[in-house]
């Protein structure tokens, strides 16, 4: 490793924590209210004018809020529900928790997210299938338009999984407000934190009312039981970390967007590695900056070797898991996840990064492209 790699490392993440966002928190603490509250309401309230829906519901955990709209939703034993293949295991796992079956789609090799035409013809296949679960991974939305249309031809609905993705839009409009209802994680690498924590949005009062009254053990009010329902309510503390967080969400994307482009045009060209695209109509908010390289870990070591962190999101498809494989998921059949398993990896992007750190990310990857072979 070089003397300059030794002093400091290029984080693949740094969550950015103001002054303001801490003396809040502690305002909340020195309060003793601590429990959901005012602060909750007024995150909720302001989210949802963010995304651009009339409701919005805070949860513990994005996984939370997924399984909930999946059960307030109806899923359960006998239903299907369309996920993709290459994400997060939250995504499918939320599928099972109800009783379920993912229907594990492949992916757009371009984009990573949902093919519309292979959930055409999953729907097709599957007619116990329920809904559609649209991952917009990495901060790149998916083909909202497409996925809604195939979607609405078979009648099932479309819940977004924009769990990585705070504040990304497609043609103007924010995701989280395209499906029946849109879910958000605030875990603390994400766009916006509230250290653990996550969202529904929806325009739809009814299941709005249904996930409210799941988050909060089924209550309509103290003690008076509608449904059996869970514990997943947001804390006050998260809620007031999360407030300010969204205050800066716009320009700490904009400074993500910024770093992105800086990688772009400067990665651009290189053998054996291919830049993530940003189709026209979509807005990237570049939760990751995530390359296909051919000799991934190859490039992964060297960039270690300088100094530079990297990380694979993610080394297999879900479906290949040892706990899905023993629910009955062959290998072979998603062959553009299988190959993106194989060779993403992504670089830091995040909004601290400073123009020196992002310049020694491209001379590691810009010297170790010097010595690339294409593999045979």
């Amino acid at each position: 490793m070089s003397a300059e790699a030794a002093v400091h490392t290029v984080p693949i993440a740094r969550p950015l924590v103001t002054e303001e966002d801490c003396r809040r928190v502690l305002e909340v603490l020195s309060s003793g209210r601590l429990s959901s509250g005012e602060w909750v309401e007024r995150f909720e309230t302001s989210f949802a004018a963010y995304v651009g829906v009339p409701y919005a519901v805070a949860t513990s955990s994005g996984t939370a809020a997924l399984e909930v709209v999946l059960e307030a939703l109806g899923v359960g034993p006998g239903d299907g529900v369309v996920v993709p293949a290459f994400t997060f295991a939250a995504t499918a796992n939320a599928v099972v928790h109800r009783g379920a079956r993912p229907v594990f789609v492949d992916i757009d090799p371009a984009t990573f997210n949902l093919d519309p035409q292979a959930v055409e013809e999953a729907l097709k296949k599957n007619p116990w299938v329920r809904g559609v679960v649209a991952v917009h991974l990495y901060g790149l939305p998916a083909a909202v338009d497409s996925l809604l249309e195939v979607a609405d031809r078979y009648g099932v609905w479309v819940v977004e999984d924009a769990a990585q993705a705070h504040g990304a839009a497609f043609r103007g409009k924010r995701v989280g407000s395209f499906g029946v209802a849109g879910v958000f994680s605030f875990y603390p690498t994400k766009n916006m934190t509230t250290g653990e924590g996550g969202m529904v949005t929806t325009a739809d009062p009814q299941l709005a009312r249904r996930v409210r009254l799941l988050v909060h053990q089924g209550q309509s009010g103290p003690y008076r039981y509608e449904l059996v329902g869970h514990n997943y309510r947001m804390t006050e503390l998260a809620a007031a970390l999360g407030v300010g967080q969204l205050q800066h969400l716009e320009e700490r994307n904009a400074a993500r967007r910024r770093n992105a482009r800086y990688l772009t045009e400067r990665l651009a060209g290189l053998p054996g590695l291919v830049p993530p695209v940003e189709p026209e109509g979509y807005l990237h908010v570049y939760h990751q900056y995530t390359v296909r390289a051919e000799r991934r870990d190859a490039l992964a070591a060297h960039l270690r070797s300088r100094g530079v962190e990297s990380r694979v999101y993610y080394p297999e498809p879900v479906p290949h898991s040892p706990p899905y494989r023993q629910l009955g998921y062959p290998p072979g059949r998603w062959p553009q996840a299988e190959r993106a398993s194989r060779e993403v990896l992504s670089l830091p992007v995040h909004p601290a990064l400073g123009e020196a750190e992002l310049h020694r990310v491209v001379q590691a990857v810009r010297e170790f492209a010097q010595y690339f072979v294409p593999a045979p």
